[in-house]
């Protein structure tokens, strides 16, 4: 599974450089990221038919969760101005609240303005493992339109397991970095051998490091974990921005408790009726579709390396990365990392996440093609995995990997089943598809059998949904918004036709006209309404 994570938002909402969003392990991790499976039931949206629908829970509260819901926040200064933390209470095990506590890390921005208050809006950028906190303190709650920043207070929570919230815990920086360079394309037995034991040690690491923990960082627990924060914050309804697996937990939110929806945006939509295999291979075929988009632009301008036509791209870089693959090339890195295959197509796949980031991969490219210098595409790819120049890795791959594992029954149980699924997978993308393939291995030799599966989810009853969906979106097709739209009962879909990751925020102003009146006046997009 690749990652299933949103980049920043690339204009107001995002960081001046490119940064990506979740998908599995780059490889190891872009695989994690996403989720997908074909499905003999698949309908003509992409929804699995036969896919129960994800049930809506009591209204009222149960007695053992009323401490929760009747909790109070202790905001205290962050350190950062402007902005407010606190720490929010939440049973590890819904099922038995009584047995013990997760403590997630809150932070809020109070609303600027004197005009009405519209109450807490809640923003998540994706992962499954990016730092909501993060993300607001350093992009959305001072990157978002003024009128919602005066009229919301913004506010962020680290899911379970993730950065500030009891975080899951794997691999030191050391073992990371050999994990990241394990070879996704593995050629004979012994290299896929080594392949699975990268698979295996990761996993084996994630269970002895946070053992009672991985049983409970589902999608559905956090979700539950937002409606906590909800009542703490004193709002009626939840009002909510989500990107990439954002949409995921927001959509989840709105299944478990349709009536407490208020104002709900999930840009860059996720299925939740597909199965892990599907999920994968459309995301596979996804970042073909953006990867074609690269290359008939990058033939265009003077300082292409990939050749002349746009045709050519493909098999160029394909033929660049086999060479890594026997031969890795210096990257002038402090701890002797040197760029092999699964570096470099981690550092273009990361690039694929905002069109924005395409002039800096043609740089890299360049200097690794024509000067054997991969330091380029290395700070891409250490981008992608956050990790500093100390060798310290975020959990962002960590927490990625236990939620996605948990979510789903694993997309291959063994290396035969991903031998039979090759041919299948390079057909939805000559470039990636053998390494996002072996890289959607990695939830086979997880410690913690999934709790969840695939469903649908309809949220009957529910206020007006948006949902977002980017046609040249790499991570999430959009084929997924349209399947998602489809199955909620009170969506609208907002279709922005053109490239990267996620669009609210990201240079359309008519997307984000759209997004702001429905945040400030709850008015809808009209039906089928289409963003250039």
């Amino acid at each position: 599974m690749y990652i299933r994570r949103s980049p920043r938002p690339a204009h107001p909402i995002a960081p001046p450089r490119h940064r990506r969003s979740r998908t599995g392990g780059a490889l190891l991790a872009v695989a994690a990221l996403v989720v997908s499976a074909c499905s003999a039931g698949s309908g003509p949206a992409g929804t699995t038919a036969e896919a129960a629908v994800l049930p809506a829970l009591p209204q009222s509260t149960p007695a053992a969760l009323s401490p929760y819901y009747g909790q109070k926040l202790n905001w205290r200064s962050c350190g950062v101005p402007g902005f407010e933390c606190a720490t929010l209470k939440a049973p590890l095990d819904y099922g038995k609240p009584d047995v013990g506590d997760v403590r997630l890390a809150v932070s809020r921005k109070k609303a600027t303005g004197s005009g009405k208050a519209l109450g807490s809006l809640l923003v998540n950028p994706g992962g499954p493992g990016g730092s909501a906190v993060g993300y607001l303190q350093a992009y959305a709650g001072i990157g978002y339109p003024a009128e919602i920043r005066a009229r919301y207070d913004m506010v962020a929570v680290d899911p379970r397991g993730v950065a500030r919230s009891e975080p899951v815990k794997c691999l030191n920086g050391r073992d990371m970095d050999a994990y990241t360079q394990t070879d996704t394309t593995p050629d004979d037995a012994a290299e896929t051998e080594r392949l699975v034991g990268a698979y295996r040690k990761f996993a084996e690491g994630c269970g002895a490091r946070s053992a009672a923990l991985l049983r409970h960082v589902s999608t559905v627990e956090a979700a539950r974990d937002m409606d906590i924060l909800r009542a703490a914050l004193g709002d009626e309804r939840l009002n909510y921005v989500g990107a990439s697996y954002g949409t995921f937990l927001g959509a989840t939110y709105a299944g478990l408790f349709p009536d407490r929806v208020g104002r709900l945006v999930l840009d860059g939509a996720m299925d939740p009726s597909l199965p892990a295999r599907r999920l994968n291979l459309d995301q596979t075929a996804g970042f073909e579709t953006a990867f074609r988009s690269f290359a008939r632009d990058c033939v265009q301008q003077s300082d292409c390396p990939l050749g002349k036509k746009a045709d050519d791209v493909g098999g160029n870089l394909k033929a660049f990365f086999e060479k890594l693959d026997a031969r890795p090339i210096p990257t002038g890195d402090a701890d002797g990392r040197r760029l092999g295959e699964s570096l470099a197509t981690t550092g273009v796949i990361a690039a694929m996440y905002d069109e924005g980031a395409w002039a800096q991969l043609r740089e890299a490219l360049t200097s690794a093609m024509q000067e054997r210098d991969g330091a380029g595409l290395l700070a891409l790819s250490d981008s992608y995995y956050e990790r500093d120049a100390g060798a310290r890795y975020s959990n962002l791959m960590f927490a990625n990997a236990a939620v996605n594992c948990l979510d789903l029954p694993a997309a291959f149980s063994s290396p035969d089943e991903v031998r039979e699924a090759l041919p299948e997978f390079e057909k939805a993308s000559p470039v990636f598809g053998a390494g996002l393939a072996w890289a959607s291995l990695n939830c086979a030799y997880w410690p913690v059998r999934p709790t969840g599966e695939p469903h649908r989810i309809t949220a009957e009853g529910a206020a007006p949904i948006v949902v977002v969906g980017t046609t040249r979106d790499p991570a999430t097709p959009y084929r997924w918004a349209r399947a998602l739209a489809a199955q909620l009962t009170s969506s609208r879909l907002l279709t922005y036709e053109g490239d990267g990751h996620t669009a609210y925020g990201r240079g359309s102003s008519c997307v984000d006209a759209a997004i702001n009146a429905y945040l400030l006046r709850g008015a809808a997009p009209a039906e089928g309404k289409r963003c250039g």
